[in-house]
C-alpha cells in the first residue's frame, strides 16, 4: 500500500451515528481487534483491553442507564436555578452519549496500568513519578489501540463512532454491568456497524495552524 491509499482510509472516515440492522461477523471484530493490537504503546506495554458487546437488548440497557443518569444529573441542575443549561444537556449532549443505541456492536475500551521491566527495577524503586501517573500512561497508549480499531473498521466498509458520554455519565454503571476490574480504566466506547448515512467531511484546522517546524 502506498501513501495514497493510506491517507484515503484516513481522510474518508467518518463516525457514524445510524447503522444498518446488519450484523457484525464475530470474525471481523477479531480482525479488527487483531489490528488494534499493533498500536505502538510505551515501552510494548499493550495496556488495552476490549469488550464487544454484540446483544442489541444488553446495549439497549445501557443506553437506558445512561439517559437515567444524564436526567438526574439535569433535574439537579435545575433544582440548582440552571434550567437552561439542564435543558440543553438533555436536547443536544443526550443524542451524542447514546448515539452508539442503533450500532449492533458496542466496543467497550479498557486500559490497564502501564508495567514493565524499567517500572520494576528502575521507576518505582526510585518513586520516578506518582503512582497515578502509570495509570494515564496506560490510558494513552489504549487510545492509540482505538485509532488502529477505528481505521481498520472503516477499510472493512464498516463505521465506527467514539464517544465518552456513556463513561462521563455512567461509568460506575457500566463497571458493575459489565464487571469490568476496579484497576481497569475505562476510556471510551465505540460504536460499530454497517453504516446506513454518507455524510461529508467535516471542517479541518489547516496544517500551519496546528504544525509548528522547529529549526
Amino acid at each position: 500500500m502506498d501513501f495514497n491509499q493510506f491517507r484515503d482510509i484516513v481522510i474518508t472516515r467518518r463516525s457514524i451515528r445510524d447503522f444498518t440492522e446488519e450484523p457484525v461477523a464475530i470474525s471481523d471484530i477479531e480482525e479488527i481487534i487483531d489490528c488494534a493490537r499493533y498500536a505502538p504503546s510505551d515501552t510494548n506495554s499493550q495496556t488495552w483491553e476490549f469488550i464487544a458487546v454484540v446483544n442489541k437488548e444488553k446495549i439497549k440497557h445501557i443506553e437506558n442507564f445512561t439517559w437515567s443518569k444524564l436526567h438526574e444529573i439535569a433535574e439537579r441542575a435545575e433544582g440548582e436555578g440552571l434550567a437552561r443549561e439542564a435543558k440543553l444537556l438533555v436536547k443536544s449532549f443526550g443524542p451524542y452519549a447514546t448515539a452508539f443505541s442503533g450500532a449492533p456492536v458496542l466496543i467497550v475500551c479498557l486500559s490497564t496500568p502501564y508495567t514493565s521491566k524499567f517500572r520494576e527495577r528502575i521507576f518505582d524503586p526510585i518513586s520516578f513519578v506518582e503512582p497515578e501517573v502509570w495509570t494515564e500512561e496506560g490510558l494513552k497508549s489504549s487510545c492509540l489501540a482505538a485509532q488502529n480499531l477505528m481505521l481498520a473498521a472503516h477499510a472493512k466498509g464498516l463505521a465506527t463512532c467514539p464517544m465518552t458520554g456513556p463513561v462521563l455519565l455512567a461509568e460506575d454503571k457500566l463497571r458493575e454491568y459489565l464487571d469490568i476490574p476496579e484497576e481497569r480504566g475505562v476510556n471510551m466506547v465505540i460504536a460499530l456497524g454497517h453504516p446506513a448515512i454518507s455524510p461529508k467531511a467535516t471542517p479541518r484546522k489547516e496544517v500551519a495552524e496546528i504544525l509548528r517546524i522547529v529549526e
